[in-house]
């Protein structure tokens, strides 16, 4: 009875917790981090990356370091389980596997150049375009939360929805890519610097 009762106490307080913004509230929000977006050139943080599936006990857990240069220039670089690097660079996926170097043209795969400028569209939080996404709103206490559902039927048979948390700054804290499984991959992101000279050289393959 104890075990219920705590149950039924927890999910009344995590209902509390998430409360669907008003419209003023989305609107404000997507101008601050619009604004914050512009403001960023560069992005340097360190990562943890969990990947859920269902048929796992256990999220597969990673860390590395992320580095983004405006445009589109995005390096993950996994320094643990595993050394593996992914830097997305000219529609260009390059992939180095401990030493073991591929490439992967995604400018000519309409889903993979689209996750590609989802991802770094992620990275700065701009991704309010109502023509592609169903957006949904959400506060918890002094953070943000945002469901983004591709509209895009192709696009939403590899990807179900983006879930982008925001701080009261309006920077990027998590982003979360479900799957139409239901698995996931969730990204937190920590000591975050934005703005530093990051050279090209960081962004070699």
């Amino acid at each position: 009875m104890h075990k219920i009762l705590f149950l039924l106490f927890f999910i009344s307080l995590s209902a509390v917790a998430q409360k669907e913004m008003t419209s003023a509230e989305a609107t404000a929000l997507k101008a601050k981090v619009k604004t914050r977006a512009n403001a960023t050139t560069t992005v340097l943080s360190e990562f943890t990356q969990y990947k859920h599936l269902d048929f796992l006990s256990d999220d597969i857990v990673s860390q590395g370091k992320l580095a983004f240069k405006v445009p589109n220039l995005v390096k993950w670089e996994y320094t643990k389980p595993f050394a593996y690097s992914v830097l997305f660079k000219n529609e260009t996926l390059f992939i180095n596997d401990d030493g073991n170097k591929s490439n992967m043209d995604v400018g000519s795969n309409k889903i993979f150049k689209q996750l590609n400028q989802l991802i770094t569209a992620s990275i700065r939080g701009d991704m309010f375009d109502d023509n592609e996404f169903n957006i949904k709103y959400f506060k918890i206490n002094d953070s943000s939360l945002v469901y983004f559902l591709p509209k895009d039927e192709q696009f939403s048979k590899f990807i179900k929805a983006f879930h982008l948390s925001f701080n009261a700054n309006g920077d990027v804290t998590e982003v979360k890519m479900i799957e139409p499984s239901d698995d996931y991959t969730q990204i937190k992101f920590t000591d975050r610097i934005v703005n530093k000279n990051l050279p090209d050289a960081v962004f070699t393959h």
